[in-house]
């Protein structure tokens, strides 16, 4: 009968003594005895952890970065746009620009602003995208294969949880049957069959065996404790592990297992989608030899007002006020010499109260009422012709980072093949070891229950029985070891072809 490897699976050996003074109690930790224990399987367990392990979910965050790396890439397709708004208050007083003097009598305060339009394109644009595709899908690959790795972890980590607790249950086994048997080691010396020395031995066998129990128990504390630091969350304090693999599972032949592996292990995909990048990358800085075309335009406005608009009315009515004198003494002038004059037009150059009104309306512009400026386009094809070998190190740079790409792929390959080959090899030893071990097993609870009749009914010694029950105890913790150490391999067959089997 093939061993299924589930909650209790040791339970059986409280059986061999005494079938009815078994105690299978153990469950890995303080449980309550009225608490319902809530079951977790391995493939919960796995699912747990691939939701709150730490390490995993930061891997998985690449995955964002790439994607806005891959939406930037499509974004230098498109022009830039930029827009900028800018104010300005400069105090009155003299300046003096190019060796001019410049005087104002009146704070100024400006604004302006500026929309543009701005497109660059060269060969790295159309290949951007292409690059940024192929890396998103390496980082997919990395997670995944950082996915399965977790997986694999998890369920190492749960099966060991599970082994050091049927070894918790063989030995909680074996204290109940050693409390039988200094019982029975009493009542022998109660009634004159038995000596004083054989109960002083069970003593020490329940002594030792309780010692057992007690670091048995605390081992499987440790490895449950270390499953759930493996899933991320906390230990809940009533868990019952369960699952139900079997010994012999048909598994497919080794040829199907390494083409499944070529194809579908994580890390090998990881490092193929590396080596795609790679090819992308040694285009991309190829493209340097290629021209750029850069076309810019925009639209702006400006604004330029006095704070004190009486100067410029002041100005403006000292300009006109100049005006009329000049004109009349041209005028007089011309009539001295006989001249023909116009001197009574000279009346008209006066400055009115509508000609201030017009300079206080045109004066406030600050902030938004902007003056367009001039439209412009502009236009420019540069070829770069010689950067210090700096463009020729960037391109030989990502020749070698694609070569050793490949490499990378080659010898992942080679070690895929050994690794999937060494753990189906360890597999099948493993299943083999396992019928050999409950073959023993089974044959060392048979002599331990022909020791047991024969101590009950003295023809052996305390002594036999004593060598007989700890030949038991190893063949079992053997088979349980054996039991476990196959579903091991298991995982790591699984875990080397990327994909479960079973």
């Amino acid at each position: 009968m093939k061993p299924r490897l589930i909650w209790g699976i040791a339970a059986v050996a409280a059986l061999v003594a005494n079938p009815g003074s078994a105690r299978a109690q153990v469950t890995g930790g303080a449980t309550l005895p009225d608490a319902s224990p809530t079951a977790l399987t391995i493939d919960e367990a796995v699912a747990l952890a691939q939701h709150n392990n730490p390490d995993f979910l930061t891997t998985r965050n690449n995955a964002r970065n790439a994607s806005l790396a891959l939406r930037s890439a499509y974004g230098g397709l498109l022009p830039q746009l930029n827009a900028s708004l800018t104010g300005q208050y400069q105090q009155g007083g003299q300046q003096f620009f190019n060796g001019v003097s410049l005087s104002a009598n009146s704070d100024v305060m400006q604004s302006q602003y500026n929309i543009g339009l701005n497109y660059r394109i060269n060969g790295a644009t159309f290949i951007a995208p292409k690059v940024q595709r192929a890396n998103v899908a390496a980082v997919n690959a990395d997670i995944a294969g950082a996915k399965e790795a977790l997986a694999a972890a998890v369920r190492q980590d749960y099966l060991t949880a599970l082994q050091s607790l049927a070894l918790t249950q063989l030995n909680d086994s074996l204290v109940a049957n050693a409390q039988v048997q200094l019982e029975l080691a009493r009542a022998k010396a109660q009634v004159g069959t038995g000596t004083l020395l054989d109960v002083q031995r069970a003593e020490v066998a329940l002594g030792q065996q309780q010692v057992a129990l007690l670091q048995a128990r605390n081992q499987n504390d440790i490895d449950k404790l270390r499953l759930f630091q493996q899933m991320g969350v906390a230990q809940p304090a009533n868990v019952e592990l369960v699952t139900t693999f079997s010994v012999g599972d048909t598994l497919p032949p080794l040829a199907d297992l390494l083409e499944m592996a070529r194809r579908q292990n994580p890390g090998i995909v990881a490092l193929r989608s590396r080596e795609d990048v790679a090819n992308l990358t040694v285009k991309s800085e190829r493209t340097e030899y290629t021209p750029t075309l850069t076309l810019s335009t925009g639209i702006g406005g400006y604004t330029y007002q006095y704070r004190d608009a009486g100067f410029l009315i002041n100005q403006a009515e000292a300009q006109t006020n100049a005006a009329h004198s000049s004109c009349v003494a041209t005028q007089e002038v011309r009539q001295a010499v006989g001249l023909p004059n116009t001197l009574a037009q000279c009346a008209n150059i006066t400055f009115t109260p509508a000609m201030a009104s017009n300079l206080r309306a045109s004066n406030s512009q600050f902030p938004f009422s902007f003056t367009p400026s001039p439209r412009s386009i502009s236009a420019q094809i540069s070829l770069p012709l010689f950067d210090g070998f700096a463009r020729e190190q960037r391109v030989q740079e990502a020749v070698v980072s694609r070569e050793n790409a490949r490499y990378n792929v080659r010898s992942r390959e080679l070690a895929l093949q050994a690794d999937v080959s060494a753990a189906y090899l360890s597999l099948q030893t493993a299943k083999q070891t396992v019928a050999l071990q409950e073959q023993n097993a089974a044959k060392a609870r048979q002599e331990l229950q022909f020791v047991q009749d024969q101590y009950a009914v003295g023809l052996a010694t305390f002594v036999d029985l004593t060598t007989s029950r700890a030949a038991y105890a190893q063949a079992e913790n053997d088979r349980i070891n054996a039991i476990y150490n196959y579903h091991k391999a298991v995982a790591a067959l699984e875990s080397a072809v990327g994909r479960p089997l079973r």
